[in-house]
């Protein structure tokens, strides 16, 4: 573990040591390369609130200034995304349409203690099945617009994600999900589970919906294995997670994680936990985890891929959630039906016109295999 990232673990662990951050702090350190890895991982604010505490002094004037100007423009990016959310629950509210919100700012109130507590760039809520349409016009009349084409569009090429973005000129985002993954993979979390235990939190005056916090385990667990723990906010998330709520039943998650053959999507992030930042695995997990030796791998994988990362993860198409299948069987169909259901990527690579999208499930395969050629020469 370089120097720097070592800092950073120190920096984002639930309980930061704030003697042990500022002795490491003071060893020698390339602020440079530090603030670059803060800022890759997305954990900018937890470095500012252990260097405020311990040696702000030491910082060069470059990234001094960098940090502040982040710190200001976060918490604008923030305060502004807080007050969409608070109109946005309004608006649903009133339309009697059920929802729940998770990760941006209610993530952030929950674990990080306050909306300026992680970083984030837009706002995430599920709604049933039934209700995306109505959802959608929900949005729309909020001065929102969709960026992924009109709706036929998106029901050809993008339904499959079970998630639709909405852009307003201002910048601000909305995810709009139904489910938790794609069809092609199972989840930790059952989309139906969401409404038969919601919690609420307050944001102003009004109480959002949000995760129960088992929910959120789950939900945490399988985000980052979807991802591949390709961010260190993640990993820190999901330890806060356990160190909040100590009382929360672990085998309980694990045996429904199971179900849904997704079961070592959480020993991986306990395993992950303990390993990056030294949070204990919930004792009720610890024989899993020492004996799967396929968790054991992908900790060491996932570790050496943060450790060399210093810049965010690429959006796009990737494989990487086929990881939260347990079962060989369901990577391989995921990976079929990956192969075979036709994306946007795919009408951008050939513009046919809506009467000839249904070759699209012909000329995916081909284009795919072509990329793979391509990769390999």
């Amino acid at each position: 573990m370089t120097a720097e990232f070592e800092l950073l673990c120190e920096a984002v662990r639930p309980r930061p040591d704030l003697a042990r951050f500022r002795e490491l702090l003071l060893q020698g350190t390339d602020f440079g390369l530090l603030a670059a890895l803060a800022a890759a991982h997305g954990v900018r604010p937890a470095l500012l609130d252990c260097l405020g505490q311990t040696a702000w002094e030491s910082v060069p004037e470059t990234e001094k200034t960098a940090l502040e100007q982040f710190r200001q423009q976060h918490l604008a990016r923030t305060l502004a995304l807080t007050g969409e959310l608070y109109r946005l629950a309004a608006c649903l509210s009133d339309a009697a349409i059920p929802f729940v919100a998770f990760k941006g700012p209610t993530l952030a109130l929950a674990l990080h203690g306050s909306f300026a507590g992680r970083e984030y760039n837009d706002l995430d809520l599920i709604v049933p099945p039934q209700q995306v349409d109505a959802a959608e016009a929900a949005i729309v009349s909020l001065g929102f617009a969709s960026p992924q084409g009109d709706r036929a569009f998106r029901r050809t090429f993008l339904a499959s994600q079970r998630q639709y973005a909405f852009t307003r000129e201002d910048g601000t985002a909305i995810d709009l999900h139904w489910a938790f993954s794609g069809t092609h993979v199972p989840f930790p979390l059952a989309p139906e589970d969401v409404w038969k235990e919601p919690a609420g939190l307050a944001v102003g005056n009004r109480t959002v919906p949000v995760l129960s916090a088992p929910n959120l385990g789950l939900l945490l667990a399988g985000h980052g294995t979807k991802e591949g723990w390709a961010m260190l906010k993640w990993v820190s998330d999901f330890a806060r997670l356990i160190d909040r709520h100590p009382d929360l039943d672990w085998a309980d998650l694990h045996r429904r994680a199971r179900a849904r053959h997704c079961g070592e999507a959480v020993l991986l992030a306990c395993a992950v936990a303990q390993d990056l930042l030294g949070v204990a695995i919930p004792e009720a997990l610890v024989p899993a985890v020492a004996a799967s030796g396929r968790v054991r791998a992908r900790t060491r994988v996932v570790r050496a891929s943060l450790e060399a990362s210093t810049e965010p993860p690429p959006s796009g198409e990737h494989f990487a959630d086929l990881l939260l299948c347990d079962r060989p069987i369901d990577r391989i169909a995921g990976a079929l039906r990956l192969t075979f259901t036709p994306t946007a990527g795919d009408h951008d690579a050939l513009k046919l016109p809506a009467a000839l999208w249904s070759a699209y499930y012909v000329t995916r395969p081909c284009r795919l295999a072509f990329r793979m050629v391509l990769g390999r020469t």
